[in-house]
């Protein structure tokens, strides 16, 4: 496969891109293919909709306007029997393609089943008569989220698709909503008969005080200090998009959504050399995970798998100007479909703007005084998601040196317990009177398909080393770095280490820069952590991503998520522990990197009512790809009156 040949190094982009997110025409038009080829029943629901990828083959060889087949990818669930189903809808030959059974799995829990969820265990007296153990006989204040159920070893209802609801009280509609944990009522649902199937009662706990009203108009008195920060752009942004086609400065890539993963990007490349390089094929957020340390019958069994049990996709934000992005915007929609069928379009749920980024690069020469300055610009893509208490940003830079820097920002409501009186916690932190947040961790699986000049890529892990002593070392102060081949994928396990500077370079050998250097892209970390979940606990067997920061595998198109396919009550072991047991040769070949970066989480009461930003990610940053700094030609900043010292 040539880089001339690949799709994302066309100038000239057809209206219809084989890797474009289905249209809502085209959506609509697969649910009623789908309706008319199956006759299905009332009770099919519709787990997730979205387009079914072609090959790399065909993308890659793709050119401007050819034809080329339009399909879907459908799971659906079937309530009346549990069952679950793979579906292909082709578009072009319109037509059922596929129909595959999947038995034993449980699909991802839908959005539509939160809220049917709720309303049920409301009106279960079970549930009732718990609250007024408490004193509680409003029950409309009441809200109740229904959480994955996981897999303990311990199921007591076997083939179940099932939730464990939890219930907080509001004070108001302008309430936190998660401040007054109901402590000790868990309801056990089955999903599928939409059903209650126990109520467990670990205890009466007193609501905490009312607090967490978080609105300006509860918080009180605003700040009244702050001038506006306007973001102008008189002659228009410095990007361009047709569809979902996406140039700037030199970069090049492709937008795409989907309702597990949440935003994708596909066909990273850069102009260089009089051509577009192609650096990445497809990048997403494999899987996530949060584990919780507080090892009590509420707590313990808190371990969201935020797009494998639920879709970080579905829980995306519609985002609005001035408070979720700044500045000249583009915006890119979501389509997908809810869970009978319905197309739905959620406006807004990417944004993509520029940002000042303060010095690109800069030198003065002290001997004449002169100054060469310029500053950095960058590209933006981002999104939001909320997963029930927690929000959950995912921004995409781009900049003008190379770089690409992926950042998870993390920000919504702690999730709480309540404590009596006087009360202090071991596991957790106090946030509010009578009320504490557990210690958890947030893992994130980042699946980055790489495709340095073509898919002979090599990946090396580099650590830095003293020198031995002797002669050649006199003065003891020589260090050197240490490469090391990662072979194969059983090799290709490895953790960060901070103190040798390790970092991890993907490179592709058959490729060189003008010194002779492969060309490549090295893996810079950020802030980083292991689990501390026991290796034989039930969050481990079923995240085992966590164990690692780094994963290399070769490339198979059906291996996309770090804990499998099918997460949603799995027992584990699925995802790239199973991937990896193959241990297939990874060496100047097709390789995808799967990177792990963990959040400690050990909560202050400054993280409530909501929560700070915390900031978590990583970046990818050439080595030896370009032949000298790219961000040279970069233009002098212009002088305008806004710069001048007031």
């Amino acid at each position: 496969m040539t880089n001339e040949n690949m799709a994302f190094v066309n100038d000239e982009m057809s209206s219809v891109h084989p890797l474009n997110p289905l249209s809502v025409e085209e959506m609509r038009e697969a649910v009623q293919i789908l309706r008319d080829g199956r006759q299905l029943s009332g009770r099919v629901r519709f787990m997730s909709a979205a387009l079914r990828e072609p090959t790399k083959a065909e993308v890659c060889a793709y050119a401007s306007g050819q034809p080329q087949a339009r399909e879907a990818h459908f799971i659906l669930l079937d309530n009346g029997d549990g069952q679950v189903y793979e579906v292909v809808v082709s578009l072009t030959e319109r037509c059922v393609k596929s129909w595959s059974h999947m038995p034993g799995v449980q699909p991802p829990i839908h959005v539509d089943e939160f809220v049917e969820c709720e309303n049920m265990v409301k009106a279960h007296p079970e549930w009732q008569t718990a609250l007024r153990r408490r004193g509680i006989t409003n029950f409309e204040n009441a809200i109740v989220d229904p959480w994955s159920a996981g897999n303990f070893g311990d199921e007591q209802f076997p083939g179940h698709r099932l939730a464990r609801g939890y219930t907080w009280m509001r004070t108001s509609h302008d309430d936190v909503g998660y401040g007054r944990p109901v402590d000790g009522v868990v309801a056990i649902v089955d999903l599928n008969t939409m059903t209650v199937l126990k109520v467990e009662d670990h205890g009466v706990v007193p609501l905490p005080p009312p607090s967490g009203n978080y609105t300006a108009a509860a918080v009180g008195s605003i700040r009244d200090d702050l001038k506006p920060l306007d973001i102008v752009q008189l002659d228009g942004p410095s990007f361009s998009v047709d569809g979902y086609a996406v140039s700037w400065q030199k970069w090049k890539f492709r937008i795409g959504f989907t309702p597990r993963e949440g935003l994708v990007l596909y066909c990273v490349g850069y102009a260089d050399r009089g051509r577009e390089r192609p650096i990445l094929y497809r990048v997403s957020l494999s899987e996530m995970v949060v584990p919780y340390g507080d090892p009590g019958p509420i707590h313990s069994k808190k371990n969201a798998f935020d797009v494998g049990e639920y879709g970080i996709g579905r829980l995306v934000n519609s985002l609005e100007l001035g408070c979720d992005c700044l500045g000249n915007i583009k915006y890119f929609d979501a389509i997908m479909t809810d869970s009978r069928g319905g197309v739905v379009v959620i406006p807004k749920a990417v944004c993509m703007h520029e940002e000042d980024y303060g010095t690109l690069w800069k030198h003065t020469d002290w001997r004449t005084n002169h100054t060469e300055v310029r500053r950095s610009r960058r590209l933006v893509v981002s999104s939001f998601a909320t997963v029930g208490n927690y929000d959950y940003g995912f921004f995409w830079y781009f900049y003008q040196s190379g770089d690409i820097q992926l950042e998870v920002k993390l920000t919504g409501c702690l999730s709480v317990g309540a404590l009596p009186p006087d009360v202090q916690p071991k596991y957790g932190v106090m946030v509010s009177p009578q009320l504490y947040a557990p210690i958890h961790q947030h893992f994130f699986n980042f699946r980055l398909h790489f495709m340095i000049e073509g898919e002979g890529n090599s990946v090396y892990e580099v650590d830095t080393v003293p020198e031995t002593q002797g002669p050649h070392n006199p003065l003891g102060n020589g260090c050197h770095p240490q490469t090391t081949l990662l072979r194969s994928e059983a090799e290709a396990q490895r953790v960060i280490n901070p103190l040798a500077g390790r970092y991890w370079k993907v490179i592709n050998p058959n490729v060189r820069n003008n010194v002779g250097q492969p060309v490549g892209y090295k893996i810079v970390h950020g802030e980083n952590v292991l689990p501390f979940a026991s290796p034989d606990s039930s969050v481990m067997k079923r995240a085992g991503f966590m164990r690692s920061h780094l994963w290399v595998t070769a490339y198979d198109p059906s291996e996309m998520y770090a804990s499998g396919d099918y997460i949603n009550q799995h027992p584990g072991g699925d995802g790239l522990p199973a991937y990896v047991a193959k241990d297939r040769p990874l060496e100047n070949s097709d390789v995808v990197v799967w990177y792990t970066c963990g959040h400690h989480h050990i909560p202050r009461p400054e993280d409530w009512p909501v929560m700070p930003v915390a900031y978590i990610g990583f970046i990818l940053r050439p080595v030896g790809f370009f032949d000298a700094n790219p961000a040279m030609d970069t233009p002098p900043p212009e002088l305008r009156a806004s710069c001048e010292v007031q």
